[in-house]
């Protein structure tokens, strides 16, 4: 029976609601701007990790290099679109 009981969700979950406490507290403790944008991001992307691995089964299967290499591929796209508007609309390099 014990191995037909999901523990690798229920982890998964608790830690995503521990995840979801300290993002919560950042609004509830009045931290400074930027620590509370440092503690906001870093939990979104752990967030999001825990997410990809445990509840969307991305390390399970024979092509998980693809799977990653697309997850990274994907990230730097968003990362480059992200810095490139701010480099040209808020910093004004163009």
């Amino acid at each position: 029976m014990r191995e037909l009981f999901p523990m690798k969700q229920v982890n998964g979950f608790i830690f995503s609601l521990l995840l979801t406490v300290i993002a919560l507290s950042v609004y509830f403790l009045d931290m400074s701007f930027a620590m509370g944008l440092t503690i906001l991001i870093v939990t979104a992307f752990i967030q999001a990790g825990v997410q990809l691995i445990v509840f969307m089964h991305a390390g399970e299967s024979e092509d998980k290099g693809t799977i990653y290499t697309s997850i990274y591929y994907g990230a730097l796209i968003a990362l480059l679109t992200v810095f490139g508007s701010l480099l040209a609309m808020v910093w004004g390099y163009m």
